[in-house]
């Protein structure tokens, strides 16, 4: 049986997959995967680059900022699908610079646009999806990387690391929605 998994609201209509790989459970992860990343692209619609950089709260954190760091994590946790730790950063041995350029994800750069950030975005999204419908085994796991926030006795799941990317775009997408209302009053929902 072959599943069509698609995700469209308003202007921002995601591509619809079929593909006979996307069953069941992995139909179910990529549905939830692309609902959380509507809700985060939501809250840039209809934005200018300036407002998609604005910091409208007393934090560091931007609209477009939340989308590169989102894109980042994305890729990152993808790579740890496929390839384990040697896909992850060296949390244990971060330099300054290491530090610096993580923060850059939280902002929009000169020179970046919102365009450029969310087909950036898409084109994550769209090679995580593949990688998940071409899963031979959810199940499969690796051992988390060394970092001072894991437990170093555990190993994640593929079925486990997607949902942590879902856990961390809607976590995301409630911070830009409350930064969304601030810049203009427009809100996601209600």
């Amino acid at each position: 049986m072959t599943e069509t998994v698609e995700t469209t609201v308003n202007e921002y209509p995601a591509a619809t997959i079929t593909d006979e790989r996307l069953t069941g459970e992995k139909a179910d992860l990529v549905a939830g995967l692309r609902a959380a990343r509507h809700f985060l692209r939501l809250t840039a619609r209809g934005l200018t680059d300036e407002q998609a950089g604005h910091r409208s709260t007393v934090s560091e954190l931007c609209i477009g900022g939340l989308i590169k760091h989102v894109t980042s994590g994305e890729r990152t946790w993808a790579g740890f699908i496929e390839f384990g730790t040697s896909a992850m950063p060296d949390f244990m041995n971060f330099t300054e610079a290491d530090y610096e350029r993580r923060a850059q994800e939280y902002r929009m750069l000169p020179g970046e646009t919102l365009a450029g950030v969310l087909a950036a975005y898409e084109a994550v999204a769209a090679a995580t999806d593949e990688l998940v419908a071409g899963l031979d085994d959810l199940g499969a796991s690796h051992p988390l990387p060394a970092a001072p926030w894991f437990n170093q006795k555990e190993s994640w799941s593929a079925r486990r690391t997607v949902m942590h990317i879902v856990a961390e775009t809607v976590h995301h997408a409630g911070h830009a929605d409350i930064i969304r209302e601030a810049i203009d009053g427009a809100k996601s929902m209600g």
